[in-house]
């Protein structure tokens, strides 16, 4: 079993993230929950989900202790991070995160810096894809090719096509794998 936690700031595609997630794993087979959690205020206010994966049948959609940590913001770390496995991965924007931060000893933490590299391509919308690329990238638990392919499955099932997405969830993966 896998256990994905995706936080951030309601607007920065943290839900979409978690839901790409859990798509590609409904259509690998496997059980999967997703559970969404955000503030009245939507943009701007505090937002996250919870994503597990598992072979076997799921007991609650709760990750008390996720592998993965996927953070859009400051306030995303401060509020997940203690939950996060030992040994397990932060990945963490860090173009909107304070560089001097310190961050647990026992997890492998990577620094993505995820609105810069969305502004470079000019696709503002695609942070959360960069950062679903770093994931790819620094996780065991996923393959880099197949969760490319299963979010532009996922989006074109939902009849919308951005060609800027490959290109965004290739330098997510491409920074991840720079740190490792």
């Amino acid at each position: 079993m896998v256990e994905i936690i995706c936080s951030g700031i309601g607007g920065q595609g943290v839900l979409v993230a978690g839901m790409v997630l859990a798509d590609i794993a409904m259509e690998d087979g496997k059980n999967v929950s997703w559970y969404p959690s955000y503030g009245f205020e939507m943009r701007g206010g505090a937002a996250n989900c919870e994503v597990k994966i598992s072979d076997e049948s799921l007991k609650s959609p709760y990750c008390l202790e996720p592998d993965i940590l996927l953070t859009m913001s400051e306030s995303a770390i401060d509020t997940f991070e203690e939950r996060l496995k030992p040994g397990g991965v932060l990945l963490v924007n860090s173009s909107l995160v304070n560089k001097d931060r310190k961050y647990r000893d026992d997890i492998k933490v990577i620094k993505v810096p995820a609105t810069e590299i969305a502004g470079e391509l000019n696709n503002s919308r695609g942070t959360n894809i960069i950062m679903l690329g770093a994931l790819a990238g620094a996780s065991d638990f996923y393959d880099a090719d197949h969760v490319r392919e299963g979010m532009e499955h996922y989006f074109s099932k939902k009849g919308k096509n951005n060609p800027k997405n490959a290109e965004a969830f290739d330098r997510g993966v491409q920074s991840a794998l720079e740190q490792l």
